[in-house]
């Protein structure tokens, strides 16, 4: 029974360790294992890249399937051991969540608005998200890293916990694969645009229970639950992603600013719906408050996660 009830908290302790470390330590600047996914998948994608929807599902099953097995594996490998169970959670938590860079990198970007220095927040802002920075003025930049974070917080953290309390370290690392080459090939480029199929699709499904609990969460934690509310109902089909509609509208209407519009992306200029349309502009003192609200998003989806999974292994322990 000690064994059987220890292995019923190993993802929360493991959770709750990983989020710590990530919380002291952040992302390493070398020697990142997602940087070292990147590496092997992009190597894969030079050797199998045809212009085809069908090459790029074979990517992609390689990829994220082999990444979800390599976790499997190892997550057998300690099965019968809970301290090391719990260890492995915590590294592959601390491996695939990304909240403290992300916080970093926003507060940078807000620091060099704060001061008028935009070339520095231009120079930063890449770091943040993919958009063109020359383009942008410093509204239209807080207006981006506000975005950012509050998409980064699904696609960054939660998404990772709730594929980790759902299937454990494979969760997790799956998780992480598939968002991973949705950054790298599930773009529109005209390289990617059939290649990458695959890859943006399976992210769109990876990423749907995460971007609800997401934007469910900051409804809670905004302070405005039903100005957030409101602007979730009310704009989250208009965006063009699934997933960043209602992460981004339930924000905006936390925050009492109105999200979306012009932005351009490669070149690529997009003209977006406005999300909760009543709010006024972003100003450089939102970022922190959008970090501060990712941060308690962040807690309030440990919490719920690890406590849904205990309560369904502890369900499980009464039906055997």
């Amino acid at each position: 029974m000690p064994g059987r009830i220890a292995a019923t908290g190993v993802f929360a302790y493991g959770a709750a360790a990983g989020l710590a470390a990530d919380l002291l330590v952040g992302d390493p600047r070398r020697g990142h294992p997602v940087a070292g996914f990147g590496r092997f998948a992009g190597t894969v994608e030079r050797l199998l890249w045809h212009d085809h929807r069908g090459w790029g599902a074979l990517h992609t099953a390689l990829c994220a399937g082999g990444a979800a097995a390599a976790g499997a594996l190892a997550a057998r490998a300690v099965r019968d051991r809970p301290a090391a169970s719990v260890a492995l959670t915590a590294a592959t938590v601390w491996a695939v969540v990304g909240g403290t860079t992300l916080g970093r990198e926003a507060r940078a970007i807000g620091g060099a608005l704060a001061a008028g220095d935009l070339e520095v927040a231009r120079e930063r802002l890449p770091h943040l998200c993919g958009r063109d920075p020359h383009s942008l003025d410093g509204p239209a930049m807080a207006r981006a890293v506000v975005e950012s974070v509050a998409e980064n917080t699904s696609d960054a953290v939660v998404g990772a916990l709730v594929w980790g309390a759902a299937a454990g370290v494979p969760g997790l690392v799956g998780f992480r694969a598939v968002n991973t080459l949705d950054a790298m090939v599930g773009h529109r480029s005209p390289r990617h645009r059939r290649f990458g199929w695959a890859s943006a699709r399976l992210d769109d499904v990876a990423g749907w229970p995460g971007a609800r609990l997401t934007a469910a969460l900051a409804t809670v934690a905004g302070g405005d639950p039903r100005g957030s509310l409101r602007a979730w109902r009310a704009d989250a089909g208009r965006h063009p992603s699934p997933n960043a509609g209602p992460v981004e509208s339930s924000f905006a209407g936390a925050l009492g600013v109105r999200l979306g519009g012009t932005l351009s992306y490669g070149g690529r200029v997009e003209h977006r719906p406005a999300l909760n349309a009543p709010g006024r502009d972003v100003e450089v003192a939102d970022i922190e408050r959008a970090v501060r609200l990712s941060r308690r998003v962040t807690a309030l989806t440990l919490v719920t996660c690890a406590g849904g999974r205990m309560i369904i292994g502890a369900i499980k322990r009464r039906l055997i």
